[in-house]
């Protein structure tokens, strides 16, 4: 194209498009010329015409609060239907995480669960386990609120850890139990009173090593402290509030749930005892 025309704007008017008719009209007739900033390149997402808006970070501020952020400004411009906006790069890694943690918890819980349902042979004891776990998810969400901090991706990697640490305490004293109740024929109160006794020790020496552990990292210490530090709070609040009430409710759920075992299993045997009757009389 020679210079002249792309310095001169008026040099568009000389365009001709194919009417009806297979007639030539000039561009000038359907269209206003006027000289305006725009982009040198239209870029393309989907095969629809796409503009990249990059932010940063302010200090102080979270991945998912600036998320949130951008969500509420979003709703209340009222933009059209026809636009539709999406995050990328590190932003969408983070909604894509978050969207899959409750899957990924919900099979690590599964996991445990058919663990011990192998190793103690009962479907119901493997459930007083486990529902040890939401004091201490209670107590490490409460942690996270009265510090200030969100459930980031390091906070929900901290509540996966408490599923490993504080059903230990559950496991020392309903392990003993059962050892007691199966071996020495125990009567439940007696069996579980033991063991929350004599497994008192060993399950506070346990929790008080892992609470020291990550008492730095909950502090702040070290570099990238603050990326860690969410973590460590989680970790340490869920063992607070986990050690204070474990101890109380894991015997009370325990006879509870060896209660419904006893009923469930005079309710088989009464239901199959008919059946046999009958078979004999024929």
């Amino acid at each position: 194209m020679v210079r002249s025309y792309q310095i001169d704007v008026s040099a568009l008017t000389r365009i001709y498009v194919h009417g009806s008719g297979g007639a030539l009209i000039p561009l000038s007739q359907f269209a206003t010329l006027e000289p305006a900033a725009a982009t040198l390149a239209i870029n393309h997402q989907s095969q629809f015409p796409a503009i990249t808006l990059s932010f940063n970070l302010a200090p102080g501020y979270s991945l998912g609060e600036a998320v949130q952020a951008i969500e509420n400004a979003a709703a209340e411009i009222g933009k059209p239907d026809t636009l539709r906006a999406s995050f990328q790069g590190t932003a969408q890694q983070f909604q894509v995480s978050l969207s899959t943690q409750p899957l990924l918890i919900t099979a690590a819980l599964f996991a445990v669960y058919v663990v011990l349902g192998v190793l103690y042979e009962s479907f119901v004891h493997p459930l007083t386990i486990l529902l040890s776990l939401p004091s201490a998810s209670v107590g490490a969400l409460l942690f996270l609120y009265v510090f200030g901090f969100d459930l980031t991706m390091m906070a929900i990697i901290g509540l996966l850890m408490l599923i490993g640490i504080v059903k230990k305490n559950a496991i020392m004293m309903i392990d003993f139990a059962l050892e007691r109740l199966r071996v020495e024929h125990m009567p439940a109160e007696q069996a579980i009173h033991e063991a929350a006794v004599l497994r008192f020790r060993p399950i506070m020496m346990t929790t008080m090593s892992a609470i020291f552990v990550t008492l730095p990292i909950a502090v702040g210490f070290g570099a990238g402290s603050d990326l860690r530090q969410p973590l460590g709070v989680a970790v340490v609040g869920g063992l607070i509030v986990s050690q204070a009430l474990t101890l109380f409710t894991v015997p009370v759920t325990y006879l509870y749930m060896e209660r419904f075992n006893e009923w469930a299993a005079e309710r088989l045997a009464h239901l199959r005892r008919p059946r046999a009757t009958s078979t004999a009389s024929v």
